[in-house]
């Protein structure tokens, strides 16, 4: 009887390393910083059913209110398809809502309820506290590379975006970023 491929392979017994010329512990950090940076939120969207995908839009529809379907769908790099379901459910549950373009009729521009400004505020304020937790560590110029270190893991191309948010980073340095007052 022929022995199945899966069965001929051999295990690899030795773990990859930086030897192999990648940056594994940073790429691990990333990984740990992510999933503990995502937890909390994660969390909540659970107990509404939802996820990720509903934390992302919330985010940038509250940051960004009267962005349009096309300027959301540029910043989160997903197709209409997956866009539609989520944006969906949350204007069904009344998160957000969209309303026709005043300069362009053929655009919806989107907009949170004060509905989907608590749940903005209530995905936010955990990961706001863990990363002031992590920056009261550092001082003003070990956040500025911070800053600029994660602006550069940004594509080049796309790094536009970023400056076009309110209180983009590294322009609030000089500010105090407090938590709203019910999060506290």
């Amino acid at each position: 009887m022929a022995k199945k491929p899966a069965e001929m392979a051999k295990a690899i017994r030795t773990p990859l390393t930086v030897d192999d010329g990648i940056d594994f512990p940073m790429i691990e950090l990333f990984f740990f910083a992510y999933r503990d940076f995502t937890s909390d939120p994660d969390q909540l969207l659970a107990t509404y059913g939802f996820g990720r995908a509903h934390h992302r839009v919330v985010h940038f529809v509250n940051r960004i209110p009267g962005l349009t379907v096309a300027e959301l769908l540029d910043v989160l790099k997903i197709t209409k398809q997956s866009l539609a379901r989520v944006l969906k459910q949350l204007i069904d549950t009344g998160y957000i809502v969209q309303i026709q373009g005043l300069r362009d009729r053929r655009q919806r521009e989107l907009y949170p309820t004060a509905k989907g400004r608590d749940l903005a505020l209530a995905l936010a304020a955990p990961q706001s506290r863990r990363i002031a937790n992590a920056l009261t560590r550092l001082d003003t110029q070990d956040r500025e590379t911070v800053e600029t270190f994660l602006k550069s893991m940004v594509d080049p191309d796309l790094r536009a975006q970023i400056e076009q948010l309110p209180d983009a980073a590294g322009n609030v340095q000089d500010k105090a970023v407090a938590e709203p007052e019910a999060t506290r």
